[in-house]
C-alpha cells in the first residue's frame, strides 16, 4: 500500500533527481500522459499525487510514485524535490493546492517550474506568482483542434502567437520538381521543413523532389502555412 514520504524515500529520490529527471506533481489525465511519456523517452520520473487510486495505479510504471500532500514544504524537502532541475505542476482540480504548490517550489529555488493553469485567471496568479511557464492544455488543445476542423491540415502546431508548422499532403504544383525552383517563400510565404517518404521522414532542402503521397511540414505565418495546406 502508497503511503506518506517516510524514511527512504529521500534518499530514492535524490538518486533520481540526479539522473536526467523530472518531478510531476498531479497525476490526473494531464500529469499521467506527460509522466508516462517522458518515461517512454527515457527520462527518470518521480511522481507525486495525494490520490491513493491514482498512486497504486502507476505504482510500476515511473521511476517513483508516492501519495504526498504537496502544499507542505517539509513533505517537499524529505522527497528532495529542491535537488530537482525541473518540476511539473500539473494540478487540476484544486487551484488552491496548485497555487500553494508552486508557492513552496518557489521559495525552494526550482531552477525551472512548468505549471498547469485550468483558466486564463489561474494562469495570471501563476504567472504573478513567477511559475517559470504556464501551460493550457485544455485551451491550446482546443485551438490546435479548431485550425484542423476548419482546414486540411492533418496537424498543427502554434510555435508563436500567429506563427505556425502545419502537416499537410503534397500539393501538385510541386511535386516531381525541386523545391529550390517552386519559389515558395515568395509566393506563398511559408518554408518547407521536412517531409516524409514511404513512412521516412527527412530534412527538406533546395535539393529535394517531393512526390504524390508525400507528407510535408510547412512553417510560416499562421494564415500563410494554413492556407499553403489547403492547395491540392
Amino acid at each position: 500500500m502508497a503511503k506518506f514520504p517516510q524514511f527512504g524515500a529521500s534518499e530514492r529520490s535524490r538518486r533520481i533527481a540526479e539522473a536526467d529527471s523530472v518531478a510531476v506533481i498531479g497525476l490526473g489525465r494531464f500529469g499521467r500522459s506527460l509522466a508516462l511519456e517522458l518515461m517512454a523517452s527515457g527520462t527518470e520520473v518521480l511522481g507525486i499525487d495525494l490520490d491513493e487510486d491514482i498512486v497504486q495505479s502507476l505504482n510500476g510504471e515511473l521511476t517513483q510514485v508516492v501519495r504526498a500532500d504537496s502544499t507542505k514544504r517539509e513533505v517537499l524537502h524529505q522527497l528532495a524535490i529542491d535537488e530537482f532541475d525541473r518540476v511539473v505542476v500539473s494540478i487540476g482540480g484544486n487551484i488552491s493546492a496548485s497555487i500553494l504548490t508552486c508557492s513552496v517550489l518557489l521559495n525552494m529555488d526550482i531552477p525551472v517550474i512548468w505549471a498547469k493553469a485550468v483558466n486564463d485567471e489561474h494562469g495570471l496568479i501563476l504567472e504573478q506568482l513567477g511559475v517559470h511557464k504556464v501551460i493550457y492544455p485544455e485551451k491550446d488543445m482546443g485551438r490546435r483542434v479548431a485550425h484542423l476542423v476548419r482546414g486540411a491540415a492533418l496537424d498543427f502546431i502554434e510555435i508563436a502567437p500567429g506563427y505556425a508548422m502545419v502537416k499537410a499532403p503534397v500539393p501538385a504544383s510541386i511535386q516531381d520538381v525541386p523545391l529550390g525552383s517552386t519559389g515558395l517563400r515568395k509566393s506563398h510565404g511559408v518554408t518547407i521543413a521536412a517531409y516524409q517518404h514511404d513512412d521516412v521522414w527527412d530534412n527538406a532542402d533546395n535539393q529535394t523532389v517531393l512526390r504524390e503521397g508525400d507528407t510535408i511540414l510547412v512553417v510560416g505565418k499562421t494564415r500563410s502555412a494554413e492556407g499553403f495546406a489547403q492547395l491540392r
